[in-house]
Order: C-alpha cells, then structure tokens, then sequence
C-alpha cells in the first residue's frame, strides 16, 4: 500500500506541475519572465514560511550556508531560470520533453560526485537519453530554436540542484528546503528583470493565474516530497514521466501546439532511457 500511495502522490506531483508550468507560460505573455518569477517565488516562500512556522520549524537554519546550501541555491537560479525562459519561448510540450533528461543527467553526476558505480549498460542508456535531447533540439537543422538551448541549462540547473539536495544536511525540513528553493526564484526573477526591464502592475486575470502557480507549485512540491518517501523509489520514480503526458495534453489544449514527428520521437527516446535506467538499478539492488 505504500508504494501505491507513492506511485498515486507522484502522478499528482506531476499533474500539478503541468499546471504550474501552464500557467507560468500564460502569465509571461503579458509580463516579463523576471516579474513573473519575482511574484511566484514571493508568493511560494511566504506559502512555505507559514506552514513552517505552523510545525514549530524555525526560518533560518544554520545549514542555510554550507557548501550543498549554496550549491543548491545557484543550481536552482540557473535551473528556474532555464526552464521559464524556455517555456516561455518555446512550445511547453518541448520544454517539458527536455526537461525529462533531468534523471540521465542525476544519474551522471551521481557518479562524478558521489562515486557511485553505474555499468555500461546504464551509460549507453545515458547516452541514448542525450540523443534523444537532440533530436528534440535539432542542431543544425531546419526546425533547431535557439531558445530551446534555454530547457537544457534548465534541466542541467534542476539536476544540480536534485545533487546537492542529496547533500544537504537530513535536519532541514522540506518546508525549510521549500523556503529557500523559493526565495532562489526572487533572486532569479530580479536578474531577469534588471536585464529586460519592462515591469507592470498585473491585471486581475494575471494575479489569478500567478496565485494558481503559486499555490499549485507548493502542492506539487510536497506530493513530490511526500512520493519519494513512500514505497519503493524504483517503483515510484517511473511516474516521474507521465509530467510529460500532462505537459503535451495542456500544450495541445491550452496553446494550440502541434508537437511534430522528431519532438515525439525524442519524447519516447528520453523516456525509455530514464525508465531503463530506473529498472536496471532496481534489478541490480
């Protein structure tokens, strides 16, 4: 039963960044992407403080400043960043397909950082991910978005950060994570905004679907948390994927895009790398 929990908490993480992903792309249509981040990210760090404060938790830990603190700050700027610039200006079923390389690239850090053993049958299927990244992005060809480069420094900040929240210390809480990972999208925002300017006061459409994200964002933050620790990670992590199922329905839906041949090869290249890789750890446990 906990692992059917996990599986089922994992499908609404993902469901529900989907939605937050929507309306983020919907939001940047009016406002600059740094507004946008500024005002989510507020809107996430006070969500965070309150229910921290609510289970006695202080606001400032003493591990705010280490080493894996301060890399998961940066790597989660970059990461924001990326993937907002990205779903931004490209189709949010690309983006999101992109981004779905996230484990392939945890999986090699694992080893370069932490010096875990992966076989070569878990490095070709690496490797055959990242190719599926190219056919997605196209160097070279007709159909290449330079923008699209904008999901890769994205999925190579989230996994930065997923490698560093590996080391933070096991005292901090998700809420006090939530604070923080939060507060680095402030930060993000504000270099955005100080390169393009161009901040207006939102309209009550754009305030809605800036609260949606926002409150959306902190649910799927804590079915993610609450995924992973339920049930076996092997079984539940493969859920991880179906974001991207989401991602394309709501980018057909919602945006009108039409996700082409090479886009939905890719797709299914990421996926099947990520799952293989998943499976042959678990077999190897």
């Amino acid at each position: 039963m906990e692992t059917v929990r996990g599986s089922l908490l994992m499908v609404l993480a993902m469901a529900a960044f989907a939605l937050e992903d929507m309306f983020i792309k919907s939001a940047t249509r009016s406002l600059p992407v740094g507004q946008v981040l500024i005002l989510f990210g507020l809107g996430g760090m006070v969500i965070f403080m309150i229910l921290a404060r609510a289970q006695g938790q202080r606001l400032l830990h003493p591990a705010i400043c280490t080493r894996p603190l301060l890399l998961r700050s940066v790597s989660e700027v970059i990461g924001r960043l990326g993937f907002t610039l990205a779903i931004a200006l490209t189709p949010l079923s690309s983006a999101s397909a992109i981004l779905q390389a996230t484990p392939l690239v945890v999986a090699a850090g694992a080893v370069v950082f932490f010096g875990e053993k992966v076989g070569w049958r878990r490095w070709v299927a690496i490797a055959v991910g990242f190719c599926g990244v190219l056919m997605i992005l196209r160097p070279g060809l007709n159909g290449f978005e330079p923008a699209s480069m904008f999901a890769v420094i994205g999925t190579l900040g989230f996994a930065g950060r997923d490698l560093a929240t590996r080391a933070a210390p096991q005292s901090m809480s998700n809420h006090q994570l939530g604070i923080y990972g939060f507060a680095m999208l402030v930060v993000a925002g504000g270099v955005a905004l100080g390169w393009t300017g161009g901040a207006s006061w939102p309209s009550l459409q754009l305030w809605g679907q800036l609260a949606a994200a926002t409150v959306i964002g902190v649910i799927a933050y804590n079915a993610l948390t609450g995924a992973m620790r339920h049930g076996e990670i092997s079984v539940v992590a493969p859920f991880r994927y179906v974001r991207l199922i989401f991602a394309m329905v709501l980018g057909v839906l919602v945006f009108g895009e039409q996700p082409d041949t090479l886009t939905l090869l890719g797709s299914a290249v990421i996926i099947g790398s990520g799952l293989f890789t998943v499976l042959r750890e678990r077999q190897l446990k």
